[in-house]
């Protein structure tokens, strides 16, 4: 939810939804050369120094603050693959049936959070009221509203990890004199509180004994207050079993420690045990999906060994900016997947500065049992030697290997690959001490350190193709507005958008609106011209792109949130070496005028490898069982290898940039028996004993875009030592049947209807509302019998509620059913506009010749259909 209070820099936002047509960007960090990270240059500045002590832990990973407020909507928003892979450690949803916002029941979302292995879910109980502020109708009324929402918990299994907030933000909510400097009128506000406090203490535990209470949950840490809080709490017998507030100011990355310091200090004058804290609304719009901004918050939030929570600024279900669509992380997904890789101990580690806004911060960890010590760093562009000091000779030996990633911002809505291997190299510790530099370094990024043993051999070089950025308030702009967006200046800065070099390009409009590029190609070849972008005109928008002034072809840009919310396209461009230029016009004499308008931020212009592979290393996947590492020889990606038996299982989580084929290969020595692949859970193939000898399997699978969790796993009796996973290739159809929804058969009121973004030029619509408003496919057709995957592109735009402070997007839900089968139900989320067409994956089983794909909705509207794409799980 957002802020409600008052700060030292500016007044809180207007809850008024804007429509600025201004824009926001994306930032790539880049390519390695040598030992630094290639992007555009910045002022020069002293090479500065980040230490990392491996000798002395400073407690366990927490991994708290990766939660999220609202950060799923239903059930299958985000999905599966991208909520387990963060090992979320919190969330936060609205109590069951509460009216404050449409989506978020806790009673809905729950399910999908703790089967994919989450930790603890809050629920702010007041969002029962539909109003903001809530609607105070007295003390008596909302006791009624608590019995709702504890009785319905409580009769879940889960609830017992449910941790239930009955005041949200009371500085700013029924008790708003809680943060005045006049006595009488604190007093006042002091008493109110207390009083209903107990009151709704009191009730909760009537309902539910074993229940667990949060709170006061300000919307300001305000230390008066939480003394006196805490004095009366304890007389009673009614502390909290976890203590909240929020942080919610760019001057809490200065602050927040010696709140943290403040508020431990008043517990221990009191005789108060430590409570657990969770820092449960915390970060800008500005900070959300930045890697560079997100390390600084959370190197805080390990460092005290809090839980936090990302706030609810936009939309619920994209888990605070961090996921795209359905299934499709962002540059800041893989953020909160470097830290959820995180195990054992986190280390000491002292920052160029403490407690300085905007600036170079980071964790450390320590697995002796893994033999792995990971450091990530980020929030400046300046040069950064990481010294790591202390490493452990019994543990890593007398020389380790290490391996540097970068990370990029790409966008709220940007979809983002896997973080960059640039640099792998072995040192030999001097005094127990290395130093890795980094050169280069993009403010917005962040960057991974890996340290492992080097047990003998020498890694491959990771290939790093040539990457360069150009933002468009740099560029030649005609008849376009260059625009300042965030900034950590203020707090009313702070609540803008994201944007590379904190600058976009806008008010596009005019017949001769155009942004020139020049750019530089290091050799002749394909490059992926990225374009960060916004576009709110509530259908896809276009414009003509140019290269050195030939081959015009319009470039159409999806629908964004607002203007401002970025996210990326990618168009692949051939370019011969040096200088071009790349112009993106409104209009052009050949092709006419285009559509609708954007935003523009930047361009990233980067070579495509002869043949995409992403690798994955098996000592850093997701683990179950004992297996054990193993560091004798480093191998081809310099960490090792993984040593498994029967009980054990790796997952990887593969991404894959479109929906299609891939070569899923394995690199394993195994012996005494099998090995099972698994997609998403389910066994695509088996390898037998490699008689000991390494060895590479692979299989064709079909994988949609996004993440796709694939896991190996020994079979009784085999020893499996297994090197890495590979996943290569560009998403090939060949085997991929389209089939489209204006030529299958519409039932009662679906029907088939005109839209020139459509495949075809016809979606069908008016599905479901109804049990006799249906669609099937009656003609799908199957080689085999067998595992499918059927993948829906279609367009929703529901919107409800009353508050201006959120944009309130709704999904939309399906009933799939196959040859008359037991019906799935399918969630798709909000596409932003009904001309924008997003996927949905789901597989299926097909049986030998023509099947049929029924969509129903007997109680709700489905969303409208453009087609469906069959492909065979193994191609």
């Amino acid at each position: 939810m957002p802020l409600r209070t008052r700060t030292p820099e500016a007044a809180s936002p207007s809850r008024r939804r804007t429509r600025t047509r201004l824009s926001a960007t994306l930032l790539a960090a880049a390519a390695l050369v040598g030992a630094g990270l290639a992007v555009p240059p910045s002022a020069a500045a002293a090479t500065q120094t980040f230490t990392v002590d491996l000798g002395t832990t400073t407690g366990a990973v927490l991994r708290g603050s990766n939660g999220a407020l609202y950060g799923q909507s239903d059930d299958g928003v985000p999905g599966d693959n991208l909520l387990a892979p963060l090992k979320l450690t919190t969330g936060s949803q609205k109590p069951p049936n509460g009216a404050q916002h449409p989506n978020g029941d806790i009673l809905q979302v729950a399910p999908s959070f703790f089967r994919n292995g989450g930790g603890t879910m809050y629920t702010n109980i007041q969002d029962e009221y539909s109003d903001w502020p809530y609607q105070n109708n007295g003390i008596d009324d909302y006791l009624t509203k608590v019995d709702t929402a504890v009785n319905a918990v409580k009769a879940t299994s889960y609830a017992a990890d449910v941790v239930f907030v009955p005041f949200n933000e009371p500085d700013g909510n029924w008790y708003s004199g809680l943060g005045s400097s006049n006595s009488s009128t604190y007093a006042s506000a002091l008493s109110g509180f207390e009083s209903d406090w107990s009151t709704v203490y009191t009730r909760i535990k009537a309902d539910y004994p074993a229940a667990k209470i949060a709170g006061p949950n300000t919307a300001n840490f305000n230390s008066k207050f939480f003394g006196d809080f805490l004095t009366y709490a304890k007389a009673q017998g009614q502390l909290p079993d976890v203590f909240t507030w929020h942080e919610l100011s760019p001057s809490s990355l200065a602050n927040y420690r010696s709140h943290y310091t403040a508020y431990r200090a008043l517990e221990t004058a009191r005789g108060i045990s430590a409570i657990p804290i969770n820092i449960d609304e915390y970060a800008n719009r500005r900070d959300l999906s930045v890697p560079g901004q997100m390390i600084q918050w959370a190197s805080m939030f390990e460092d005290t060994k809090v839980y936090a929570q990302q706030p609810y600024w936009d939309i619920a279900g994209n888990m605070s900016g961090n996921t795209v669509h359905t299934n499709v992380p962002n540059g800041s997904w893989w953020f909160w997947h470097w830290y959820a890789e995180m195990t054992g101990q986190t280390v000491k580690t002292t920052p160029p500065q403490i407690d300085v806004q905007d600036t170079l911060q980071g964790i450390a960890s320590l697995d002796t049992g893994r033999k792995q010590a990971q450091v990530i760093v980020g929030g400046s562009s300046a040069d950064t030697n990481v010294v790591i000091n202390s490493i452990p000779s019994a543990t890593f030996g007398s020389k380790v290997e290490v391996t540097v990633q970068a990370l990029d911002w790409s966008g709220y809505e940007g979809a983002s690959a896997p973080p960059q291997t640039v640099s792998r190299a072995a040192y030999t510790p001097s005094g127990g001490s290395v130093t890795v530099p980094l050169t280069g370094l993009n403010s917005m990024s962040a960057y991974r350190i890996t340290v492992t043993p080097n047990g003998g051999g020498t890694a491959t070089a990771p290939s790093v193709p040539s990457h360069s950025s150009y933002e468009a308030e740099n560029a030649a702009v005609t008849d376009g507005t260059v625009v300042q967006q965030a900034t950590g200046d203020s707090y009313a800065t702070a609540q803008l958008y994201a944007t590379s070099g904190t600058k976009d390009v806008g008010y596009l409009t005019k017949s001769d609106s155009k942004v020139v590029f020049t750019v530089s190609a290091p050799a002749a070849g394909t490059y992926n011209l990225r374009i960060l972008y916004g576009n709110e005109n509530g259908s896809p928008s276009q414009q003509v792109l140019r290269i050195d002034g030939a081959n015009p072809q319009f470039v159409t840009y999806p629908s964004t949130l607002n203007w401002q919310y970025r996210s990326n396209v990618t168009v692949p461009v051939t370019l011969s070496a040096g200088t071009h230029t790349v112009s993106l016009a409104v209009a052009d004499s050949t092709l006419g005028t285009s559509a609708g308008q954007v935003t523009l931020d930047k361009i990233d212009l980067t070579a495509v490898p002869s043949t995409p592979e992403t690798v994955y290393e098996a000592t850093l996947a997701d683990v179950s069982g004992s297996p054990t590492y193993s560091y004798s020889d480093v191998g081809e990606t310099g960490t090792g290898r993984l040593v498994m038996a029967s009980g054990d299982k790796a997952t990887f989580d593969a991404y894959a940039p479109t929906d299609g084929y891939y070569t899923v290969k394995t690199d394993y020595s195994s012996a005494g028996g099998s090995t099972a692949l698994a997609l998403n859970g389910t066994t695509v193939a088996t390898y037998g004993s490699s008689g000991g000898s390494a060895t590479t399997s692979s299989t064709r699978l079909y994988l949609t875009a996004g993440i796709n969790r694939i896991a190996v796993a020994p079979n009784s009796g085999t020893a499996l030592t297994l090197r890495d996973l590979k996943v290569d290739g560009a998403g090939d159809t060949t085997g991929v049947t389209k089939y489209e929804a204006e030529n299958a058969t519409p039932a009662g009121a679906a029907k088939a209807q005109s839209d020139t973004w459509a495949s075809g030029g016809k979606n069908v619509g008016y599905i479901g509302a109804g049990s006799a408003n249906t669609l099937t496919f009656g003609s799908v057709s199957a080689a085999a019998a067998g595992r499918y995957t059927v993948v829906v592109h279609y367009a929703q735009n529901d919107r409800a509620g009353s508050d201006s402070y959120n944009t309130n997007v709704e999904s939309r839900t399906a009933q799939l059913s196959v040859n008359g089968g037991a019906a799935t139900t399918l969630t798709f989320r909000n596409t932003y506009s009904w001309n924008d067409y997003w996927t949905l994956p789901v597989t299926v089983g097909l049986t030998a010749g023509t099947n049929t794909l029924k969509f129903s909705n007997s109680s709700s509207w489905a969303p409208d259909i453009d087609y469906v794409e069959v492909a065979p799980v193994n191609g």
